[in-house]
């Protein structure tokens, strides 16, 4: 799994451009049991890392709540989402292996495979996996569970 990196050998995000003060804030705070390796996405609430399990020796992919949304609105929607997510069972939801919090860090640890691959295909192919996604069993489990 190869890492991209900078001149001064920091790590770069998804897009090449280095990563901020964050991932290696959240590296450090991590790096007992997860290598960070590089960002994958990000949205309103989370970003998402790519990393190596050390106790497993597998790829996972590292979901951190925004340590200044946190502050801000709390962290209870993203605790749910967790408690949630560990109640699922069904083949079309990614597992949850892991939680936690380190520092100002909320955390929840699934699949790595599920990062590694989310950027590929066009757009037209990721719109239709999110359409059959959204009408998926999986969905409909998750609501009936949760």
């Amino acid at each position: 799994m190869p890492e991209q990196r900078d001149a001064s050998g920091r790590p770069r995000a998804r897009d090449g451009e280095p990563t901020s003060g964050l991932f290696e804030q959240l590296a450090a705070r991590l790096a007992d049991r997860y290598r960070l390796v590089r960002e994958v996405g990000s949205g309103g609430m989370a970003t998402v890392y790519l990393a190596r399990d050390a106790r497993h020796d597998r790829d996972v992919a590292i979901k951190v709540l925004r340590p200044e949304l946190a502050a801000v609105i709390g962290s209870a929607r993203f605790l749910a989402e967790i408690r949630t997510t560990a109640h699922l069972q069904h083949p079309n939801i990614l597992p949850l292996f892991d939680s936690g919090e380190a520092g100002p860090f909320l955390y929840h640890v699934m699949p790595g495979n599920s990062a590694r691959h989310s950027r590929r295909g066009s757009r037209r192919d990721r719109s239709r996996v999110g359409a059959r996604l959204r009408a998926s069993p999986g969905r409909h489990s998750s609501r009936h569970q949760g």
